[in-house]
Formats: C-alpha cells, sequence, structure tokens
C-alpha cells in the first residue's frame, strides 16, 4: 500500500473514531487501540524519504499525535482542543479548510 492510499482509508476511519469518542459514543479504549492498530498498519506501508506529504496527510499525523499526547480527561474537557480536535478531524473528511498550526510528520 502507498502512503496516499493509507492516508486515504484511515483519514475516513480517524473521523469516525474521533467524532464517536468526542460524542462520547466512543470509548477512549477503542480511539487508542484504533490509534495503536494504525501504527501497525503503518509499518507494513511502503514510503521513501522523498515521499512528499500532502496537507491531508500532516493534518492526519498532528490529529494522531494530539490524540495519543493528551490524557482522555484533557481530550473531553478542553474546550480549545475540542475545537482543534474538531477542526482536524472536518479537514482530513473533506469537509472544511486546512487548520492552522497543523505540523503534522510521519512516525
Amino acid at each position: 500500500m502507498r502512503v496516499n492510499q493509507f492516508i486515504e482509508l484511515k483519514s475516513r476511519q480517524l473521523a469516525y473514531y474521533v467524532r464517536g469518542f468526542l460524542t462520547r459514543s466512543i470509548e477512549y479504549t477503542e480511539l487508542d487501540m484504533f490509534i495503536w492498530d494504525t501504527f501497525e498498519e503503518w509499518a507494513q506501508v511502503t514510503v521513501s524519504k522523498t515521499d512528499p506529504y500532502s496537507a491531508k496527510e500532516r493534518v492526519f499525523w498532528h490529529l494522531i499525535h494530539q490524540l495519543s499526547f493528551w490524557p482522555q480527561d484533557t481530550l473531553l474537557t478542553d474546550s480549545l482542543l475540542n475545537d482543534e480536535l474538531n477542526i482536524c478531524t472536518d479537514y482530513i473528511d473533506g469537509e472544511g479548510s486546512f487548520p492552522m498550526d497543523c505540523v503534522g510528520i510521519r512516525p
């Protein structure tokens, strides 16, 4: 699988999990498991150091970082972080515009 194929597939899934988590219909443990599964699947992707990043990929990795960095309570209660998560989720799901200050990089 190529990088762009991976990002397209996993972006839709990530958007589903983030929205579910933020609306409290998906437990944090499910979101966390999805993130770790994503890292495992990423290890199978054919990627070269010269492969360029798309804007969507940058937002995708930024979102993954935020979700894995902040504790569950902060993810649920910090309104500024919630706004950022929603904006990033909308963007990777094809809605909205590119979020400012998004510096996601590949693991």
